[in-house]
């Protein structure tokens, strides 16, 4: 395997491909990047991942400068997992100058939930992606791109950043890994205290329950059930940002019955200091 920070040595250790696999990350990895690598793998002809912490996507506040750096672990991990390429630029390779041309993704689906929440979170996503796009598939005739659907509404954005740009990638959403007593995988889980991760679970179960709630009743009070989750939450110590329950097609408020429709229960809270996201497919 190999291990490159320039986007020239890239393109050179990827001269004679035809077809990436690519996953990105920024790093400090858990079993979930292994497992989109292993699932990437067979998709293409050269496995490459990239490690890169992104400043654009942090707000202020937020903990980029504190997120783990665990440069020498993650690329064993990925060599043991059959990855062919690492691409780790430094913030200079990436950026040499102010990033000022940036994408915007439509608002309808950038602007709710994460990015109500976290006002350019996917500015930054999308040019980041599509910044790592262009170095990694820049003149081939198709690849494949995979993300996390732990990360449900990115590999939204994604998707239709990719339709929108006619790239010709596709993109794989893997399943969200868990432990095993349910608790999504995260780079974020670390931050948890001993306390705090027994505790951390109760997220995924609130889900769980307001997925069947609001699955009891053909007609339910999607607001009232989402209130009372929430409230569940925050008597246990959490502040939530949101538990909502969407269609799956947009992450609109579904309308009328719900039998037929695929939904999505989605939720983001902040336990401690460590804010953790996560989502169910109902």
């Amino acid at each position: 395997m190999h291990i490159v920070h320039t986007i020239a040595d890239l393109r050179q250790q990827l001269s004679g491909y035809k077809r990436p696999a690519f996953v990105p990350t920024m790093g400090n990895l858990h079993d979930g990047h292994i497992a989109l690598v292993k699932q990437a793998k067979p998709l293409g002809d050269v496995t490459v991942s990239s490690i890169f912490v992104n400043r654009l996507q942090f707000a202020p506040h937020e903990d980029f400068d504190s997120y783990p750096r665990t440069l020498d672990a993650d690329a064993a991990r990925l060599e043991a997992a059959g990855c062919d390429l690492v691409f780790a630029p430094r913030e200079k390779d990436l950026y040499p100058e102010p990033q000022t041309f940036k994408v915007h993704p439509a608002t309808d689906l950038s602007d709710i939930l994460e990015g109500h929440f976290r006002p350019g979170f996917f500015i930054g996503v999308s040019t980041v992606v599509m910044k790592l796009f262009s170095c990694v598939f820049a003149g081939m005739p198709s690849g494949v791109a995979a993300f996390g659907k732990k990360d449900y509404q990115q590999v939204m954005v994604v998707r239709r950043l990719v339709q929108q740009f006619a790239l010709p990638i596709d993109i794989l959403a893997g399943e969200t890994q868990r432990a095993a007593d349910g608790l999504a995988l995260s780079s974020r889980n670390g931050y948890l205290s001993e306390a705090e991760r027994l505790e951390a679970v109760q997220l995924s179960l609130a889900l769980k329950g307001l997925g069947e709630a609001a699955r009891a009743t053909s007609t339910p009070d999607l607001p009232a059930l989402e209130a009372q989750a929430m409230q569940a939450l925050a008597r246990r110590g959490w502040k939530p940002d949101y538990l909502t329950v969407r269609r799956r097609a947009d992450l609109m408020p579904p309308q009328g019955p719900l039998a037929a429709q695929p939904l999505v229960v989605l939720g983001a809270a902040k336990l401690g200091n460590t804010r953790l996201i996560d989502n169910l497919e109902i």
